[in-house]
């Protein structure tokens, strides 16, 4: 399991709050954030640059093409 900082969770606890308020706002477009899950990644990216103990972004799973495993 994952372990974050107090201030990691704290931080995310802070834009959660923002969001469930409406003044979460996301990216260049500063569109609202309604999704809970784009609210946490917003919080985590934001203790990461201030530099909190936060683990770093998984990389992604490529999907297993079951025709190319397969010899003839």
């Amino acid at each position: 399991m994952a372990k974050y900082s107090k201030k990691a969770q704290a931080k995310v606890e802070k834009v959660m709050h923002e969001m469930k308020e409406g003044k979460l706002k996301s990216g260049k477009s500063r569109k609202k954030v309604t999704e809970r899950k784009q609210a946490v990644a917003i919080g985590l990216s934001e203790a990461r640059q201030a530099g909190l103990r936060v683990p770093g972004k998984q990389p992604l799973k490529k999907p297993i093409n079951p025709e190319k495993s397969e010899k003839k």
